[in-house]
């Protein structure tokens, strides 16, 4: 049975354009809204190893930021993947959430493609991988050139 939303999601040029930057829209909301939420985790997890060791606090702090920007990335994965099949363009979750993942990382293995109706959005997941892990460097960079000037004194 065909997918009751195939001709509501039908994706022209256009609706492609719009959904990608819907999609894209709200992941930047859900990464950046983790960065925020992780400044104030951060400053409480800085608090309580403050008496710790230098490396205590390097590991601690620094493991805990990647950690929760595996977890944003690891969310918009599979909204991407949700999407994709919501839409229609994939039937198994599986399927998804593989291309979902070889597009957000822009490893694109060409393995797994979409239909032709669907390319120009499917490549809204790279764009969108691409800038929010340039976020997430940042953010680590930054991170790191705060604790690591304390971690040599």
């Amino acid at each position: 049975m065909e997918n009751p939303l195939t001709e509501l999601f039908y994706m022209s040029q256009p609706r492609q354009l719009l959904w990608g930057t819907i999609v894209l829209s709200a992941c930047a909301i859900i990464h950046v809204g983790f960065i925020s939420v992780m400044i104030e985790v951060l400053e409480k997890i800085g608090r309580w190893v403050a008496v710790r060791s230098r490396f205590t606090k390097t590991a601690v702090l620094t493991g805990a930021a990647f950690a929760m920007i595996v977890g944003s990335h690891t969310i918009q994965v599979w909204l991407w993947a949700y999407v994709l099949i919501y839409m229609g363009a994939f039937t198994y979750l599986y399927d998804a959430l593989y291309f979902s993942l070889v597009t957000y990382t822009t490893v694109g293995y060409g393995d797994v493609v979409l239909p032709i109706e669907f390319r120009v959005f499917g490549a809204f997941g790279g764009v969108t991988g691409i800038l929010c892990f340039g976020i997430s460097t940042a953010f680590l960079v930054s991170l790191i050139g705060r604790l690591l000037p304390h971690s040599l004194d």
